[in-house]
């Protein structure tokens, strides 16, 4: 979702610029709520403010709520046929994949510090035990967590820039 969202508010649309997608991919990830919700609103509030954030939630909630109240109604009686079900299953391993494209992107455009690639692999190896071992760690506290040591390098590198 993140790399489709990055090629068309940055290259198609030239809404937003790549620093904006980085604060929109922590502000999206680190908020309640789908990725696309918080994306749109996000660059609906830059592009119109109050207003252009919510035409553009609007404009990605209604539609997916149209087709879910749509597919709800069918649901039950759709699961029971095999070839919808092999879909879904499909659909599954699209979604792995994208996700892991988007992180292979997001790693290339990472400025590689010492404490970037520690913490990248240190979630990397956190979120693979949590699935392995079905633990309840929610990746938002992961999340915080990042942030708390980012902002503890900040500090330490701000006190070791300020003594010199």
């Amino acid at each position: 979702m993140i790399a489709l969202i990055e090629n068309i508010c940055i290259y198609k649309k030239a809404w937003i610029t790549e620093d904006e997608m980085a604060e929109l991919t922590v502000l999206a990830e680190s908020t309640p709520g789908p990725i696309a919700i918080n994306a749109a609103t996000y660059v609906g509030h830059l592009r119109g403010g109050f207003w252009g954030a919510l035409a553009a939630t609007l404009g990605v909630v209604l539609p997916s709520l149209a087709v879910i109240l749509a597919v709800s109604l069918f649901l039950d009686g759709l699961m029971e046929i095999k070839a919808v079900k092999s879909a879904f299953a499909g659909i599954r391993i699209a979604v792995g994949v994208i996700i892991i494209s988007a992180a292979v992107n997001m790693f290339s455009k990472m400025k590689k510090t010492v404490l970037n690639i520690v913490i990248f692999a240190v979630s990397f190896a956190a979120l693979l035990a949590i699935n392995a071992f079905s633990l309840n760690l929610s990746t938002l506290v992961m999340m915080l967590i990042a942030g708390v040591v980012g902002l503890i390098a900040f500090a330490l590198s701000r006190r070791k820039g300020g003594a010199q």
